[in-house]
């Protein structure tokens, strides 16, 4: 049985959370009934004036359950805050739109404006990718053991450097039948899709690293690219490569430029603050990456598929081309009416 001490201390733990339930429990009340209208699409119930306290009683409600929190109430208490300040967070903080309105407005220029709004980083970020390209030129036709440091182990199949333009061109060849595309695909959006996350979330470290992934990446295409050339193979390749590379080296690009887009706002914030700076470029930078995703989707089924059943070189450069046209003709041509697009 409990001892006379332990029923005291309970009895003024139930006291202390009467007395606590009794000088809030009005705001909580308040906020639940706007909370509970705006659930059920009831706005028209709701005063002005309630409406205008909506922010301010979310936060005495939430304060009120870090309050419950430290001082540790009774259960039932606490659960209540806790699923009130759920609730009304989804109202004050969350989504305004529907999922299929959310898409339309994204896909219908939102994305492309963020992409236009990361302008200067993406510059940046295809002068770095062009040079990497270059640097791995420049050293593999200086040593060709320069080779096998930069192209990753899956492409040193026969594709190494002495090897017979025949060999070359073999791997160049299409798969007919399609057999085990699906499985090719699906590994390819995955490798990708590590490299574009890994560029944008290096960008913190002020998107020096970014930089780096970007220089090593298309180091590799460079040393292969040259790989190419000596077997008298370059258009030839580059129509290979460009059936998927138009869309996946874009959504890479872009990844680079978002990180790169947070690693700048924090080094230079200008008169905002640094946790600020970084808000506000993480928000449209994550936008981008949203999008980004969706182009590792169609790079994957490209290079899955197109590139592998369609086997000569004008049909390559015709999807290739096309999809880089796509692209560009939706990110810089593409302007939403409404203002508000991002700026640098």
């Amino acid at each position: 049985m409990a001892s006379q001490a332990d029923i005291t201390e309970i009895e003024a733990a139930a006291l202390r959370s009467d007395r606590f339930r009794l000088e809030r429990e009005s705001d909580w009340k308040r906020l639940e009934g706007i909370v509970s209208e705006l659930e059920k699409s009831r706005l028209r119930k709701i005063s002005d004036e309630d409406m205008l306290a909506l922010p301010g009683l979310y936060r005495t409600v939430a304060s009120s359950l870090s309050i419950a929190r430290e001082t540790s109430l009774d259960a039932a208490t606490l659960a209540y805050l806790e699923s009130l300040v759920q609730r009304a967070w989804f109202v004050v903080y969350g989504p305004r739109s529907s999922l299929w309105a959310w898409t339309r407005n994204f896909l219908g220029g939102g994305w492309s404006a963020a992409v236009r709004g990361i302008g200067l980083d993406v510059m940046i970020a295809l002068v770095v990718m062009v040079a990497g390209a270059v640097v791995g030129w420049l050293l593999v036709a200086s040593d060709t053991e320069w080779y096998h440091a930069l192209v990753p182990s899956q492409f040193l199949d026969t594709r190494v450097p002495g090897a017979s333009r025949e060999i070359l061109a073999k791997t160049l060849e299409g798969a007919a039948d399609g057999s085990g595309l699906s499985m090719f695909a699906a590994y390819l959006f995955s490798n990708n899709a590590q490299v574009s996350i890994l560029a944008f979330a290096l960008g913190f470290a002020f998107g020096i690293p970014s930089l780096l992934l970007m220089v090593h990446n298309t180091a590799s295409l460079g040393a292969m690219l040259w790989l190419f050339h000596e077997g008298g193979l370059t258009l030839e390749f580059v129509a290979w490569l460009s059936v998927h590379g138009t869309t996946e080296l874009f959504a890479i690009l872009l990844a680079g430029a978002a990180g790169l887009h947070v690693g700048r706002s924090m080094a230079f914030p200008g008169e905002r603050s640094v946790l600020q700076a970084a808000a506000e470029a993480g928000q449209r930078s994550a936008q981008v990456m949203a999008g980004v995703v969706l182009m590792l989707v169609v790079a994957g089924v490209l290079e899955g598929f197109a590139r592998q059943l369609v086997d000569d070189m004008p049909g390559r450069f015709a999807i290739g081309g096309f999809m880089l046209a796509l692209w560009l003709a939706y990110f810089y041509g593409l302007r939403r009416a409404e203002k508000g697009e991002p700026q640098p």
